[in-house]
């Protein structure tokens, strides 16, 4: 999944981005209001994590003009704010949650995966397809019980597949979600995972599950199987 982190405090910025992309996110970032807005303006991102004192425009008016956009990005404000008037305000203007400053990584994290199953409609940590089973607070995945490694993107790519199964996702949206803005939108990364992916699902159940549709990109199928 995608996301783009506001804050204008390089060291919390610095740290934010290194700790979830060590969970398998790809993660852009802003160091104001502004550019927050032009980043979503021409990206699409699962999930905005916005701090509200941000130097020339503020996270609040940052937040309304995001919100004009009519973009359904999932928004988590990030603040130092701690008054009630203050995380009513920011619900008010359309943010999906509230978490104020200091706070755990853990509960960041976590806070980001119930965001994330919400934008998807996914109710729980976990997701399945016969004996397919992806857990998406461990990152892990097991087939008929047992583990197979992936690696970040790998899972990324595969998690991605599972929350959208039986809709055929392009190369393109993959890029979009799962890369950040210095990915290559010429190369075809995308297609060395799917195979890499097909691989490993090859060998832990007999199929590769991921079909390919000619001009519409990479689906699984809803339908169970002996995986």
């Amino acid at each position: 999944m995608r996301l783009l982190i506001a804050e204008d405090e390089e060291d919390m910025r610095e740290a934010l981005c290194y700790g979830l992309r060590k969970r398998g996110y790809a993660v852009d970032e802003a160091a104001d209001g502004g550019e927050a807005v032009e980043l979503c303006e021409v990206n699409e991102y699962d999930l905005l994590i916005l701090d509200l004192n941000l130097p020339g425009m503020d996270g609040m008016e940052a937040l309304r003009r995001i919100r004009q956009q009519e973009r359904q990005t999932k928004v988590l404000i990030l603040s130092a704010r701690s008054q009630i008037e203050d995380k009513i305000e920011g619900l008010d203007r359309g943010a999906s949650d509230y978490l104020t400053k200091p706070f755990h990584f853990g509960e960041l994290e976590a806070r980001v995966r119930a965001l994330l199953r919400r934008s998807f409609l996914q109710p729980e940590a976990a997701l399945v397809r016969g004996g397919l089973r992806l857990d998406t607070a461990a990152k892990a995945v097991t087939v008929n019980g047992r583990p197979v490694e992936f690696s970040m993107r790998e899972f990324a790519i595969l998690e991605y597949l599972m929350v959208n199964i039986g809709r055929p996702v392009s190369a393109e949206e993959l890029l979009e979600h799962i890369w950040d803005s210095e990915a290559d939108p010429f190369s075809n990364q995308v297609k060395v995972y799917i195979s890499a992916i097909r691989r490993k699902l090859s060998a832990a159940c007999g199929q590769a599950l991921i079909r390919s549709i000619r001009g519409a990109g990479y689906v699984i199928d809803r339908e169970e199987s002996s995986c």
